[in-house]
């Protein structure tokens, strides 16, 4: 395993990540699938340990996952032992009604993160984010005032934002103009490249950036089939269409010929490409995942690279507006 500096802190991460939302399990909330299916909490652990028995030490997660639950299987495993580098998120709740509700008011920030350093049995969180909070939350201020104090009580490390899918730009401009926060997770595949500008920006300033859905939702593993059906409870089941299947199988077959290598580590190496990326988080949920995350990269040459990013731009940007069209 390989290793990055985040940004301008003194987090060194590895360039394989954990992404944690599938282990908190199946979750509802006011008739919404906020997870990806039931899960068995034996394998997590075991994805866990394969992890870190694999050289990965970035785990990121969020108190919305599972609805704590995600946390909670990280904390019991990795307690405070200081070579994980933690990172968790704020700002998603059930509200009152029983709906999904979100709130970046400073006593909730204040609030969440306790509970959330409890269920990871943690004394300081490495890494804090703002789970996609808006321009208004971020002008507001509220937010941008606990993540500071947190900080100041040494409850977390360094803070920022994780970016929404499809309009990344906004919210990072704010605090890149107020030179607040230290990184910023956002979506970046061979699909979905439309955060590369703001990314380059970003890291110029001494921001780590994360790069989350690798494998868009596990499409560009190949795997998944246009016949294949999800669960209610999974989040794919209104994500991934068989239109959107179908298209995009018949763009990876080429590329797979192209490149002669699998799928998941064309898509996790071209990510791995881009200099500024520090870390990439693919949905890890079984040990299974962790030896298909990690083995096979490869260091695409700058034509290949080069050669993908022009992909994105002449194909695959039908397959993006329809998954965008999609919610």
């Amino acid at each position: 395993m390989k290793y990055r500096r985040f940004g301008s802190t003194d987090l060194q991460v590895s360039e394989i990540g954990f992404g944690a939302w599938a282990i908190g399990g199946a979750a509802n909330v006011g008739g919404m699938p906020i997870g990806w299916g039931p899960s068995d909490d034996a394998v997590s652990r075991q994805a866990l340990q394969a992890a870190l028995d694999a050289g990965i030490n970035f785990y990121d997660t969020a108190d919305f996952y599972g609805l704590g639950h995600s946390e909670t299987l990280i904390g019991e495993l990795f307690g405070n032992r200081p070579d994980v580098v933690i990172a968790t998120k704020v700002g998603q709740k059930v509200g009152e009604d029983g709906k999904i509700a979100i709130d970046y008011s400073k006593a909730h920030i204040m609030q969440a993160c306790e509970k959330s350093l409890q269920r990871l049995r943690r004394d300081t969180i490495d890494y804090y984010q703002l789970h996609v909070a808006r321009v208004h939350h971020l002008q507001q201020g509220e937010c941008i005032e606990a993540m500071e104090q947190l900080k100041q009580q040494g409850k977390i490390r360094y803070w920022g934002a994780s970016l929404i899918t499809f309009a990344p730009e906004p919210e990072a401009e704010v605090l890149l103009e107020m030179q607040k926060g230290h990184g910023f997770q956002l979506v970046l595949n061979l699909i979905n490249q439309l955060a590369v500008p703001i990314m380059q920006k970003a890291a110029q300033q001494g921001y780590g950036i994360i790069a989350r859905m690798p494998l868009q939702f596990g499409l560009l593993s190949g795997k998944i089939r246009p016949t294949d059906t999800f669960s209610p409870e999974d989040h794919r089941s209104f994500r991934l269409t068989p239109n959107i299947i179908q298209t995009t199988q018949d763009i990876l077959r080429t590329l797979a010929k192209q490149y002669n290598t699998s799928l998941s580590s064309l898509a996790l190496s071209f990510i791995l490409g881009f200099p500024e990326v520090s870390t990439v988080i693919p949905g890890i949920r079984t040990p299974q995942h962790v030896a298909l995350n990690t083995e096979g990269l490869v260091t695409l040459s700058a034509a290949d690279h080069q050669h993908l990013r022009d992909i994105f731009q002449s194909r695959w940007q039908p397959v993006m507006q329809m998954m965008q069209a999609q919610g």
